[in-house]
């Protein structure tokens, strides 16, 4: 089992969650991106620079991703094609993302992107809260726990 993060758009303060758990529980991280990436020394966290262009880093990731393996990413499209390759796939906000959510998270995700494109202003994410990062490396602990278990 290995964690892979989908590392363009998640937030620094979420991959030093990610940097201490890999060395906590020795598990491998791999964070994927279009840009050079500086991690911390370790034999547990890596990253992998993919080159520019549409979905390419979210591609990297499902070729790579094994049944078992845990992805971190707020992109619904990648989240749900790690979870139909037997991943499961984890929001930076801690919503974890399963079989039973994730065509409803596709769903409102369309009709949202079809309101964009029409001219509405749909606002965007809020900022990442304390309680935002205290959902994610709850979940993530868990997850950890019940790998181990």
């Amino acid at each position: 089992m290995q964690i892979w993060v989908d590392a363009d758009a998640c937030p620094k303060v979420i991959k030093e969650i990610l940097y201490r758990a890999a060395q906590r529980c020795a598990v491998q991280l791999t964070l994927v991106a279009n840009h050079p990436l500086t991690t911390p020394p370790s034999r547990h966290i890596r990253s992998v620079q993919v080159p520019g262009g549409f979905d390419v880093a979210d591609n990297h990731i499902v070729n790579q991703a094994q049944a078992g393996d845990l992805v971190i990413t707020a992109d619904i499209p990648l989240a749900a094609a790690v979870i139909a390759n037997g991943c499961q796939a984890l929001d930076p906000r801690g919503e974890l993302y399963s079989e039973d959510n994730i065509r409803q998270r596709l769903t409102l995700r369309n009709f949202m992107e079809e309101l964009r494109s029409s001219g509405v202003d749909t606002g965007g994410p809020s900022s990442l809260s304390q309680k935002d990062r205290q959902a994610f490396a709850n979940q993530l602990d868990r997850f950890l726990l019940k790998q181990r278990g």
